[in-house]
């Protein structure tokens, strides 16, 4: 199951669970992981994208791992709401592993910004905020996803 709708996602998992948030990026996918109680999201796996099987085999044993039930995925969305490239290609990733787990497409507009900007104010060279961006932004897609959910 796909779907953008938190209600939908919400009752796939009526006895909620892990869920894990993924940035897609052209080099990597960063990972992050919240707890079963949906509180709070933190950064977990960077995965450097090779050929499409290598990299569902590292989210299977990921998922397998860390008992995930739900798959958040950023879609990202140009800032006048339309779809580009890049949209279709996270919506296409999304067909190829729903049947891992159920998956929310999560708007992430504004979420690499962000993370962008609370590692210039943690004073971060920029070797490492290219290293540590991808799960950042990640863990603050799922934050927001699952502050969405247990709000309905």
């Amino acid at each position: 199951m796909i779907t953008a709708d938190r209600a939908v996602f919400r009752d796939a998992l009526p006895e909620g669970g892990r869920l894990i948030g993924l940035d897609l990026g052209t080099k990597t996918i960063g990972t992050a992981l919240c707890d079963a109680g949906w509180s709070f999201a933190s950064p977990a796996l960077l995965i450097r994208r090779t050929k499409f099987a290598k990299d569902k085999a590292q989210l299977i044993d990921l998922i397998a791992a860390q008992n995930v039930r739900g798959i958040v995925l950023g879609l990202p969305i140009n800032l006048d709401g339309s779809e580009g490239a890049r949209s279709q290609s996270t919506r296409s990733f999304a067909r190829n592993v729903q049947d891992l787990a159920p998956v929310l497409l999560w708007d992430e507009r504004w979420s690499t910004v962000a993370v962008e900007r609370f590692m210039i104010e943690q004073d971060m060279s920029r070797a490492k905020r290219a290293e540590r961006i991808d799960n950042l932004a990640a863990a603050h897609i799922l934050q927001a996803a699952i502050d969405a959910l247990v709000a309905i």
